[in-house]
This record gives structure tokens, C-alpha cells and sequence, in this order.
């Protein structure tokens, strides 16, 4: 299995606080891989700094084999690497299809439409509700569309960020459901998850971290029967 990105060392400051503090880790071709942890614990640093829209004070990110050091966001998303943020960030006033439309912004038209057919595929609601305003969509129908618009840019890797936050447990089950099935088609996935069940559930391997340091890792199955894992992230 091709390494696809590879994380070394990686230090992050905001200012004088180092949120992240020297972390390695990889993620292969075709897996599903999780990253867990408190609020705080330096997930979402983490996967901002990977696309781009936060700088390292050390350490190297290669994509592909590829430096990502020093390259502009929208240059990452062009090598293949999309970022699905937390909170979704959806643009609220446009329509559904226009929020996907700007998440093909890297690609011709004709792959563009291609894609687009994919989507709708993997996400029939949004198929149903193209022309609604973004901002009127439920919870779980946003999430869809954030998850959506990162997947227009035809993605290697896919970053997922908090992406069950905020919804109720039917539709946290149905998001797990379509990350799977993303991987399945071909998409490679990072996610990073507070509800460390679900994450773990589908998570071929799985990384632990803990105020800026990996504290443990391993296949999501042994994580989730870890006793440290279980008391601090399962109430177990």
C-alpha cells in the first residue's frame, strides 16, 4: 500500500503557544484513517496546517511525495488534497448547486459535470434540493453539502473535520455511512472526530492525541477495545 501523505515532526505555534509538538504520521492509499482526541488536543490545527492555511514552525508534509510546505491552499487542493472544515462553512446565500459548483473551481467543466453526477449519486438529497438556498438546509442536509462540495474537486485524499458535530444521532450514523461508502469508491480519508466510537468503528488505523502529541496509535479495532482509550474517549 502507497504511502499518500506523510506527516514528520510537525511543530505548529499560535504565537508563543505550540499547539502541536513534533507529531508523525502517514496515511496510506485507499485507507480510512482517525484522528482522536479532546477539544483542544490539536486535531483541527493539525489538518489546517496539512491544507495549507496554517504555517509549521518545523517539520515536513509530503503529499504524493510532494513537499506541501509553502504552498497556497488552493495549490493544495490542485495536488489532490481537499479539506471538508468544521462547522462546514458552506456559503449560506447561495444555492446547492452553486456551493458545489465552487468546490469545482480546480476542475475543467466537463469533469466538473461529471463529478457532479457523482455527488448526487452518493447524495440524493442534495440531487433533490439543488436550488435551495444553502443557508435554509437542516443540520445533517449542510454537512452533506460541505462533505459534497470538498468531493467536487476530485479529491486523492479527503480531510474530514468534526464532521458528526452538532447532529443528531440518526444523521451521525448516516454521515459514517456515506464516508464509508466515499472510501469504498476510491477516496482516501483523514477524519478527524470527537465521537471517537463512530471514528474508530471505521477507521482501518487510528491516532490518539493529546495537547499536541500522539499519545497512541493502531488499527481503530484494538483502539477501541484499549482500556486508556475506552476510559478516556468511549465512558468506558
Amino acid at each position: 500500500m502507497a504511502t499518500m501523505l506523510k506527516v514528520n515532526d510537525l511543530k505548529v505555534h499560535y504565537g508563543s503557544i505550540q499547539a502541536i509538538k513534533g507529531i508523525s504520521f502517514e496515511v496510506n492509499e485507499g485507507e480510512i484513517v482517525t484522528m482522536i482526541g479532546a477539544n483542544g488536543a490539536g486535531k483541527s490545527t493539525t489538518m489546517n496546517t496539512v491544507a495549507g492555511l496554517l504555517k509549521p514552525t518545523e517539520g515536513s508534509i509530503e503529499f504524493l511525495g510532494k513537499s506541501l510546505i509553502g504552498i497556497a491552499p488552493h495549490k493544495v487542493v490542485n495536488e489532490g488534497l481537499s479539506l471538508c472544515p468544521e462547522g462546514r462553512r458552506i456559503f449560506q446565500h447561495l444555492t446547492v448547486l452553486e456551493n458545489l459548483e465552487m468546490g469545482a473551481y480546480t476542475r475543467t467543466k466537463e469533469e466538473a459535470d461529471e463529478t457532479l453526477q457523482k455527488v448526487y449519486n452518493l447524495f440524493p438529497r442534495l440531487k433533490e434540493r439543488y436550488k435551495q438556498i444553502a443557508g435554509t438546509l437542516s443540520g445533517g442536509e449542510q454537512q452533506m453539502l460541505a462533505m459534497g462540495r470538498a468531493l467536487m474537486s476530485r479529491p486523492r485524499l479527503m480531510m474530514l473535520d468534526e464532521p458528526s458535530m452538532g447532529l443528531a444521532p440518526i444523521l451521525v450514523d448516516q454521515i459514517f455511512d456515506i464516508i464509508v461508502n466515499m472510501n469504498k469508491a476510491g477516496t482516501t480519508i483523514l477524519l478527524v472526530e470527537q465521537n471517537a466510537q463512530m471514528a474508530l468503528s471505521v477507521a482501518d488505523r487510528a491516532y490518539v492525541l493529546e495537547t499536541g502529541n500522539i499519545v497512541n496509535s493502531g488499527s481503530g479495532k484494538d483502539l477501541l477495545s484499549d482500556d486508556s482509550v475506552r476510559r478516556a474517549y468511549l465512558g468506558g
